[in-house]
């Protein structure tokens, strides 16, 4: 069954009074999977759904659109939601010398030499705070509050102890910079779990009892994965002046020097003697609010592809749109994900569900997805993308196997359902829900809605702490 995705309504942020912005979501549901993932996945969640039914959970993160975690919460909160749960999603409200200085956390955290100013600290601290009294104003204290990346780390220094918190980290942490780690790690131990995507992930800031380690996924029924007409997505991207009787390597991604958009460049370039007709497409459109980097970046990318015809520069939110990446991955001969470093990266997901042969960059996230030689190659240097793009235009059914390979892998570790198994499993860990209350007698509340007994065991814990807590 295909629906018409998860989408954010034409505007999906409404200002309340406070300042928190609640995004206003489409439905998500569960059912959609059937077929696709096994039984044994989508009865796990739903039995573990009914334990948790009437969980109130917050997810808060820094923007709306642009980036893997605005996609992901995007399609999970709605399928919370289905499930049962009291699930939302809210984001900061914009705040461009706030982002200036989570921007340079994001860079550090992923090794970048970075220096911070007391100012800028302090902005980051009052920033958190101000927002920590939001949540509270707009949610009161829920059941469950994650908290994603850098941006809202230090939300739980103003929040009551007995708050349930989650905090997940989608970058690379693996070499993190020293005056950035110091900052973060004291922040981390206030959480009561940590979520990464890789076990190396894990600095020795977080306490490895409390750490859970799932990777991201996608939802293969937005408007970016869905099935698209063949018709249709040729429409598409011979709009965007790209020749449809020559071949096409596409990179889809952020305007951010971690993406290595210069590389991608100078690879197309080793091969482009060999293959005249080659062209390139650098996708990525500027939409996220908390990436003050990508105006630059975009720039100087455009100088340095030059006046070649052959190299095309999509940055503009209308014309970018998540059907239009749809359509240039179905349609590009390979896609390139040549990252430095990378948390995960949901686009070579995304076009391994398109049976696409896809090149990454051996980095982070990256690892999780591609086994090299099988369901995709992982590269580590201009040169070596250059040999992997010439290979896969010179061996068209090599091509097919491992975009056929790719697809499998996605289908069995990467969709949606498994994320949301993920994120059940952490909830009832956290909470103590087991196996033993699977026979619970549902309660009753006066509105007529049902919440389980172990939910509202939570809630009455929550009070107890509270009234105990000196």
């Amino acid at each position: 069954m295909i629906r018409s995705g998860v989408l954010l309504a034409p505007h999906p942020v409404r200002r309340s009074r406070c300042g928190v912005l609640p995004v206003n979501l489409d439905v998500g549901r569960l059912t959609d999977y059937e077929g696709l993932v096994e039984p044994s996945l989508r009865a796990r969640v739903a039995l573990a759904a009914d334990r948790l039914r009437g969980l109130r959970v917050v997810h808060i993160n820094a923007t709306p659109f642009g980036g893997g975690v605005a996609e992901i919460l995007r399609s999970l909160v709605p399928m919370m939601n289905d499930l049962g749960l009291e699930a939302s999603w809210h984001v900061l409200d914009p705040d461009e010398a706030f982002f200036d200085v989570t921007k340079k956390l994001h860079n550090g955290l992923q090794g970048k030499p970075t220096s911070l100013s007391a100012r800028e600290i302090e902005r980051y601290w009052r920033h958190n705070e101000l927002t920590a009294q939001q949540i509270l104003e707009l949610s009161g204290q829920p059941d469950v509050l994650v908290l994603h990346d850098a941006q809202v780390l230090p939300v739980a220094m103003f929040l009551p102890p007995t708050t349930q918190m989650v905090w997940h980290c989608h970058v690379d942490l693996t070499t993190p910079d020293e005056t950035v780690r110091d900052l973060v790690e004291p922040l981390i131990s206030l959480y009561s779990r940590c979520v990464v995507s890789m076990p190396e992930y894990a600095s020795p800031g977080m306490p490895l009892d409390r750490v859970s380690v799932f990777p991201p996924a996608i939802d293969v029924f937005t408007a970016k994965n869905e099935r698209l007409p063949i018709k249709l997505a040729r429409s598409l991207v011979a709009g965007l002046g790209i020749d449809l009787s020559r071949p096409l390597i596409t990179q889809v991604s952020r305007f951010d020097p971690w993406k290595d958009p210069w590389g991608v460049i100078d690879a197309y370039r080793l091969v482009k003697p060999e293959v005249p007709g080659l062209q390139l497409a650098l996708v990525g459109a500027l939409m996220a609010q908390d990436d003050p980097e990508g105006a630059g970046v975009l720039e100087s990318v455009r100088q340095y592809a030059g006046d070649d015809p052959d190299i095309h520069v999509i940055a503009d939110p209308e014309v970018a749109t998540d059907r239009v990446v749809n359509a240039l991955q179905r349609l590009s001969s390979a896609v390139l994900q040549k990252s430095l470093r990378e948390g995960f990266g949901l686009t070579v997901s995304e076009a391994m569900w398109k049976s696409r042969p896809v090149i990454g960059g051996d980095c982070g996230g990256i690892r999780a997805q591609i086994r090299d030689g099988e369901n995709g190659f992982l590269v580590s240097d201009v040169r070596a993308c250059a040999d992997r793009v010439l290979y896969l235009l010179s061996h068209p059914e090599e091509a097919r196997r491992i975009g056929a390979s790719g697809r499998e892998t996605v289908r069995r570790r990467f969709l949606m359902p498994r994320l949301l198994a993920d994120y059940l499993a952490l909830f009832e860990e956290m909470l103590g829900v087991t196996s033993r209350d699977e026979e619970a007698v549902a309660i009753g509340e006066p509105d007529g809605n049902m919440m389980s007994a172990p939910t509202e065991a939570i809630r009455s814990s929550h009070i107890h702490e509270e009234v105990a807590t000196p």
